[in-house]
């Protein structure tokens, strides 16, 4: 063979194998996760059927998100942020990680508001760390690291909330990304406004990195997604995008290219706000998705769209501030109830998931750490944590496929930080299949709902069902126990509260 034709039949075999390398190489990964958004705040619902609510806001690039993915009606997340955010990056359930409040920007601060009747347990207010012998955090290895070792380039955008300030989990570089835009110990935004510096002036809640949109007419959820797309510019493939806005979260600032269309229709000021945020959030979405089409990255790009806890349906009575609400759910944001944990989640991944299917199986918030693992081909990583969740990738390839009768479980054994309101103040609850079963830890008492029959927890059937309560009661004792799981303690007394076991004995 001549030296040319040996070249020639070199370059013809390089040509037939690309293609089985490009097959090969682990799909993109973008995860965008949204601050405080309701599962009713969107016009793609997440119900058996629309409601007025679904009909106040526009949000069309999640109705394409839909069409173009799967979307799951049972999703779940933990009742405030920084226990989502942990479990996310960790794949354990806040009772194991023990991040069970939002943690304050300052190190060693307590975020519970004070209570006449309980303390809060001691807790690892200050986050998770990716180090050993850091004071009330978690150590474990996080979800970006393992990505990052595996070749995958990590970009982090927007709110990390991730530790308090003074500890390596507040740079989300510590915690395995390669770039980190505008993240840090911050829970919020001081502002939304370019003519504010994002709250520049603020000592702990300003967004920090944005200085080349000072003086502009840029919006913060705008700022955050074209410094996104700039980051990917730069990425060799594959690469894993954790998009997390600061919208929804207070404060309500107009976005102007929003909010004049939402007054028209007779919302008011605060209901306008909130819905321009909400779109301003979809237009962020749709920017992605665009680029992701004309980069031609779409068909092996998988999208996981996320919410971290219930909308801000509060009853702040001294403030009058209920800009949103979750009917039919009971309840939002700082809640064990339907309202503060049950969020919107929709999964594209062109190839693996039907366009336009629905999943009704519960999933929760720690799932998405075995599931990308399993995405990215990332098989037995050694970890530091013992994991809680579960690969959803069975769920994504067929949307008729169940997890019988899974077992999910939430842990709040704190006060939050809001005016009084039901379900707000230290709950632990237990799904499994259709039935839920919640205990006030205060009154050590418990209560039993179909959810099938009952969304809105409305109707108490503990006295109906008496073994269903008492099954669930022992199953929730042992899920908390086997995982160091710790009650607040009674100020009178000193004592623990009783397990939901030992309360079910004197309740019936």
């Amino acid at each position: 063979m001549t030296k040319r034709k040996k070249c020639y039949s070199l370059l013809v075999a390089a040509f037939l194998y690309l293609p089985t390398v490009f097959a090969q190489q682990p799909p993109n990964i973008v995860l965008f996760l949204v601050d405080d958004m309701g599962w009713q705040d969107t016009s793609e619902p997440f119900w058996t059927q629309a409601t007025p609510l679904n009909k106040r806001f526009h949000t069309p690039n999640m109705e394409r998100l839909a069409r173009r993915g799967i979307k799951f009606t049972n999703a779940y997340a933990t009742p405030v942020c920084t226990p989502t955010r942990v479990s996310l990056m960790t794949g354990m359930n806040a009772a194991r990680h023990h991040v069970s409040n939002w943690t304050s920007p300052l190190r060693d601060k307590r975020s519970d508001r004070p209570d006449s009747l309980l303390q809060a347990p001691d807790w690892n207010m200050n986050g998770m760390s990716p180090a050993a012998g850091v004071p009330h955090t978690v150590h474990a290895t996080p979800l970006p690291q393992l990505l990052g070792d595996a070749g995958y380039y990590t970009v982090h955008c927007g709110k990390a909330h991730f530790g308090s300030t003074g500890t390596p989990g507040a740079d989300p570089r510590n915690l395995g990304f390669r770039v980190n835009i505008a993240g840090h110990a911050a829970g919020h935004p001081a502002s939304y406004l370019p003519e504010k510096k994002y709250g520049a002036a603020s000592a702990t809640n300003y967004v920090p990195g944005l200085e080349e949109f000072y003086g502009t007419d840029v919006f913060l959820t705008e700022a955050l997604t074209r410094k996104a797309l700039s980051a990917l510019d730069s990425a060799r493939a594959p690469f894993f995008l954790y998009m997390a806005q600061y919208a929804v979260h207070v404060p309500l600032e107009a976005d102007q290219r929003f909010y004049p269309s939402y007054i028209s229709r007779g919302l008011d000021d605060k209901e306008a706000k909130y819905a321009a945020l909400i779109e301003g959030m979809d237009k962020s979405l749709g920017d992605i998705m665009d680029y992701l089409d004309r980069k031609g990255m779409t068909d092996n790009t998988i999208i996981l769209f996320m919410s971290d806890n219930g909308g801000l349906s509060t009853y702040r009575t001294q403030h009058q501030e209920k800009h949103t609400q979750n009917l039919p759910l009971r309840s939002g944001k700082g809640s064990v109830f339907e309202g503060g944990i049950r969020e919107p989640m929709i999964v594209s991944w062109p190839g693996t998931v039907q366009p336009g299917s629905v999943q009704a199986q519960p999933v929760i918030i720690e799932d998405f750490f075995p599931t990308l693992l399993e995405v990215a081909g990332i098989k037995k990583p050694a970890l530091l944590q013992q994991l809680d969740g579960q690969s959803m990738v069975p769920l994504l390839k067929n949307a008729s496929s169940r997890q019988k009768e899974r077992t999910l479980v939430w842990h709040y054994p704190h006060r939050w930080m809001y005016e009084e309101g039901p379900g707000l103040h230290f709950f632990s609850a237990i799904r499994k299949g259709d039935w839920k079963l919640v205990y006030d830890q205060r009154k050590e008492q418990l209560s039993l709902y179909n959810l099938k029959d009952d969304i809105g927890e409305q109707h108490d059937v503990i006295q109906a069902h008496p073994r269903k309560a008492k099954e669930l009661a022992a199953l929730l004792t042992t899920y908390l126990q086997t995982r160091g799981a710790e009650m607040p303690l009674r100020r009178s007394t000193g004592q623990a509260v009783r397990w939901p076991s030992e309360a079910y004995a004197t309740a019936l």
